[in-house]
Formats: structure tokens, sequence, C-alpha cells
């Protein structure tokens, strides 16, 4: 990770512009404050990414929150084209200038040179291929998949450098831990899942009880949240033999649901601080 944030500073100078990549479900946990200081002063988009999986009053009140705090900012489904134009159209926006002096110097055509950096499993190499408009960038539901740097045009008037994605050595809360573990920021070989599926399945209840009724079943006068936690797998039909509940089966199970979207549109931090 410091090798990656050594590159990102090494790097900067030759770019443009930055793309960085949250997570709209956690758009405060998904950011890097590392990267923040590494990018100081240069443009910046910050790209809610997986906007299709959040709940999209919450993700509205993010990017005004983000734009009014001088951060340029815009929700995106990396597949979508009406999404990626929204972005196209920002990042031109913000370079007119730049390509404007260039163009007055005989240089029409000046390609726009991006960084795309951001934490693992955040988007970053899904978004790269829609732009590229082809497979330029490894993809995969795990973190860690860009391992170096790599310049990738577009076609178009974008060059883009994919960066490996890059958490920090102290993730902040316990909250903040659960919930980019949840999402996939953290590899789960290095996890508790058992532990992660318990905590994220309580702060859901917390957020979405009525999501989580629909999807798990009513546990209405069950006061003990480990036993409303084994209910669950129970209804899930995670069973052991002798009828106990099979607890990492289920956690995986759950932890799959919320990554993949089957709970519903989900988003476990607001713009005022940390729900």
């Amino acid at each position: 990770m410091r090798k990656a944030l050594n590159d990102t500073s090494d790097k900067l100078k030759l770019v443009d512009l930055v793309y960085e990549t949250c997570d709209a479900r956690i758009p405060y946990s998904s950011r890097n404050p590392e990267l923040s200081k590494i990018i100081g002063d240069k443009k910046r988009i910050v790209i809610l990414n997986k906007a299709d999986l959040a709940d999209p009053k919450l993700t509205a009140e993010w990017v005004k929150h983000l734009n009014k705090d001088g951060t340029y900012a815009v929700d995106l489904e990396a597949v979508d084209k009406k999404s990626i134009s929204k972005l196209t159209d920002l990042t031109m926006n913000l370079m007119k200038d730049t390509l404007d002096k260039a163009a007055a110097k005989g240089r029409t055509g000046r390609p726009v040179r991006v960084m795309v950096v951001g934490v693992p499993n955040s988007g970053k190499s899904t978004l790269i291929n829609t732009l590229a408009g082809k497979k330029a960038a490894v993809t995969g539901d795990k973190p860690g998949v860009t391992r170096q740097p790599k310049w990738i045009p577009t076609g178009g008037r974008l060059e883009l450098m994919d960066m490996p994605g890059v958490l920090w050595p102290k993730l902040g809360a316990r909250r903040n831990q659960v919930v980019l573990a949840a999402t996939g920021a953290v590899k789960a070989e290095v996890t508790d899942m058992v532990e992660v599926a318990y905590d994220a399945a309580n702060l859901l209840w917390d957020l979405y009880p009525s999501l989580m009724e629909d999807r798990y079943g009513n546990f209405d006068g069950i006061t003990d949240k480990y036993d409303r936690f084994l209910m669950m797998g129970k209804k899930k039909g995670c069973i052991m033999s002798g009828g106990r509940v099979d607890e990492e089966r289920f956690a995986r199970l759950l932890i799959d649901d919320l990554k993949s979207g089957r709970i519903g549109r989900i988003t476990l931090e607001n713009a005022q601080g940390n729900l």
C-alpha cells in the first residue's frame, strides 16, 4: 500500500485531473485520507460509484454535500452510458481553459490525462473499461485486482492512468472497518466473516428494518441480537447436522446479499457524518 501511495505521488505530475472512486454506499469510509493528502490541490472529481446499489436519496445528499465543500462530485453507475456522459461532460468543462490554451498553441485534440484512484473494489476498473470501450483493466468482485499503474487510451479525449486500489494502515473506528469489509474493500481472507456479517446485520436492521424483514423475515419480540442473527440463518436454511445454525455459511450469504444489492438499495453513511 505504501508503494502504491508513493507511485500515486510520483505520477501525479503527469496528469491533468484525478478521478477518485468511492463506494456510494459508504462515501465516507471508502475515501482514503492518505490519497486526499497526496492529491492536494490537483483538480479532482469524486465519483460515487455503484450508485445503482445505494439509497438514491442519500446519494443525492452526498453529491450536494461534496460539491458544497469545493469538490466536484458525481454519482455513477459505471456501466451506464448516461452516467458516463455526465462524468465526461464535467471533465471537459473543468479542463476547458487548459484545452483552449493548448489549441491556441496549435495542439488541437490534446488529450486530457486522468489518474483513476480509489480504495480496492470501488469500481475503478469497471469505470475504466466503460470509458475505454473495451476490457483494458482487469475487473473482479474482490479487492487487489489492479497491481501496477498503467496508461489506458480511450479512443476519445481521455487518457487514463489506472492505479492500484489503496487502503490505509488504520481504517478508523470499528464501524468504518465493518462497512469496508462488508462491502468488499477488505479481503474476506483477513476478516472474521461471521463477526463482520453479525455487525453488518445489526447495522442494517437499525437503518433499513423493512428491507431486512422482506429479505430475512419478521423477528418482532426477539430482543437479543445474536438470537436474531441465528434465526435469520435458520430461515435461510443454513443448518448443520444436529440442527445447529451454520454461522459461517449464513455470514457469507448475508455479505453476498449486501454486496449484490439483493437486500435493496442501501447507504450506510449520511452526509452529516456516520449514521
